[in-house]
């Protein structure tokens, strides 16, 4: 079995987060895209303590897509530095796994 990582991203409004999570799935850069409502953030930015309302998404894929699954949130995302954090998928359901698999590019 291939190895799977889950990604986790951050996007300002609704519409950018439909856009990220339409494009990836649609170019096989990910099997599923969870959009989760109303995040809110703290974060350092520029020396100064900010505060915004965040969606989060969560997306399903190879490990080894990271890369181009990286570069194209970049291209599509509005802020200088977006999150995108890749975290290694120990384990998990085989049927859901394959599902997964066979819905992505193979890296």
């Amino acid at each position: 079995m291939p190895e799977f990582s889950v990604v986790l991203m951050t996007a300002p409004d609704a519409a950018c987060a439909d856009r990220i999570a339409r494009v990836l799935v649609d170019e096989r850069l990910a099997a599923c895209v969870n959009i989760l409502p109303e995040a809110r953030s703290v974060y350092r930015w520029e020396g100064k303590v900010e505060e915004a309302r965040e969606l989060l998404l969560v997306a399903k894929t190879r490990a080894g897509l990271f890369p181009a699954l990286e570069a194209r949130v970049r291209a599509l995302h509005p802020h200088k530095v977006p999150e995108i954090i890749a975290i290694p998928l120990t384990d998990g359901s085989r049927p859901y796994l394959s599902w997964v698999d066979a819905s992505v590019l193979q890296s």
